[in-house]
């Protein structure tokens, strides 16, 4: 599934609308029909983001997302208002409630399931970090960062001269002097004085039409504003190009003719998940890097993995979803180290180790637990998911040799591996892993190069 949504409307028809639209995209749904179930169900089923009608027969839909954001078990769901009136106050006051959008029906359906994917990509680096930043203080290492306060720098891009002008001075109200206007020869060359830029508001249509989706890519494309939060300023009828820019990556959508206050929050949400993502990129380089990171290949070792595959096992059954667990192990490895020498081998174990990384989720773990042993888990995952990667993985190592250094030409490579499903009431992570471990030997005894399902997934 790509994701579990709560549809909560009071017109039953209206829900099974949705529904039929979420299935075809792959979602999962979970219904409620007013408020207090809303709650209660949100609590319980821990959807991935909610639908919420505005109108409900016992506690209005705003009161209900105030509630789901200041309880701490739901606040991190985002929210989609809906709504078949168009109230501009109604709108300001779901988002001061916490709504991560506020859509008038009829609801466009190929906009809405962009906003839906956009929404759930944010959502996951917010729970990937929650999940590192418990793994760390299981560790006994420290506290989770706090909250990073610093004034963002924010560039709003092209456009009409005086609109940009008049909503910088609009927007330094809030965000103080780091508000600044730039064309996009200005932006390209990185000619901000403040530091990095936090924020880009561009415009869809510059001096033609999709100038600012191209630039969007093109800041992208650049590792100095790679992770930077992007809005892109549409028109009232640019339905189209407005789920082309959510799916190109961008954070959020402002109209052109949205009040001030709208643009401000919209932006200050946007600066708070940037912080975030900032957080999760420094925990990789910080000082845990010493006793948690495999000096040779860069990847997690047994001493974070393991503590980590536990906080996926507690999730996992808080949600009812699935976990897999795989063991990896590089087929006569101490061949090459006594034919090649131990660089060789140092050689091959990074480069498997780049192939694995580079093939998986930023939500996967991967590490080295062993001399040429790894562990691979993926949270949220179904076992046909899982077996496919599996093969893939298997696929990668074998499918080119790895060059050796110096003049000792390339080798080449096999693994095998084991892979075993959690999840399930009553199973301890600790068997899981064991389940994954005697599937590694199976591949092992039935002539290596292979993927064998372990434990009780294998039936």
């Amino acid at each position: 599934m790509a994701g579990k949504i709560m549809i909560v409307d009071d017109v039953a028809t209206n829900r099974i609308v949705l529904k039929v639209k979420l299935a075809s995209a792959a979602y999962e749904t979970v219904q409620a029909a007013n408020g207090t179930d809303a709650i209660r169900i949100a609590r319980q089923a821990r959807p991935d983001l909610i639908l919420l009608d505005v109108q409900l027969p016992d506690i209005d839909g705003i009161e209900v997302c105030k509630r789901l954001k200041a309880d701490p078990a739901t606040r991190t769901i985002p929210v989609v208002m809906i709504t078949a009136f168009r109230d501009p106050d109604a709108r300001l006051r779901g988002l001061r409630a916490g709504a991560e959008e506020f859509m008038t029906k009829p609801l466009d359906e190929h906009l809405l399931l962009a906003r839906l994917r956009s929404l759930l990509r944010a959502r996951e680096t917010e729970e990937e970090l929650k999940l590192r930043d418990t793994t760390w203080r299981d560790l006994g290492f420290a506290e989770a960062t706090g909250a990073f306060d610093a004034p963002a720098n924010i560039v709003l891009v092209g456009g009409r001269r005086e609109r940009t002008l008049m909503l910088r001075r609009d927007l330094a109200r809030t965000f103080g002097p780091h508000v600044s206007a730039m064309d996009r020869e200005e932006v390209m060359a990185g000619a901000s004085g403040l530091g990095p830029t936090d924020l880009f508001v561009i415009p869809a249509d510059m001096d033609r039409p999709g100038d600012g989706l191209r630039l969007m890519s093109e800041l992208r494309a650049r590792p100095a504003s790679r992770h930077a939060a992007i809005c892109i300023l549409v028109g009232p009828d640019a339905r189209e190009t407005a789920a082309v820019a959510l799916d190109l990556g961008a954070n959020d959508l402002l109209a052109i003719d949205a009040p001030v206050e709208e643009v401000a929050i919209r932006l200050q949400t946007q600066i708070r998940r940037k912080r975030i993502g900032d957080r999760l990129r420094a925990s990789m380089a910080d000082g845990f890097r010493l006793a948690l990171i495999d000096p040779l290949t860069g990847l997690y070792n047994r001493r974070y993995a393991l503590p980590h595959v536990a906080r996926i096992a507690e999730r996992a059954q808080q949600t009812g979803r699935s976990f897999a667990v795989m063991l990896l192990d590089l087929d006569r490895f101490k061949s090459v180290n006594d034919t090649w020498g131990h660089a060789a081998g140092d050689a091959v174990l990074v480069e498997v180790a780049q192939r694995l990384k580079g093939s998986l989720r930023s939500v996967d773990l991967v590490a080295r637990i062993g001399g040429e042993e790894f562990l691979i888990a993926l949270p949220d995952t179904s076992l046909e998911a899982a077996r496919t990667t599996a093969e893939r993985l298997r696929g990668i190592i074998e499918e080119r040799p790895v060059r050796l250094p110096g003049s000792l030409g390339e080798i080449n490579v096999t693994a095998s591996l084991g892979l075993a499903m959690g999840g399930n009431a009553g199973v301890a992570v600790e068997q899981v892993v064991d389940f994954a471990d005697q599937a590694l030997l199976g591949s092992k005894s039935d002539g290596r190069n292979l993927v064998t399902v372990g434990g009780s997934a294998a039936a």
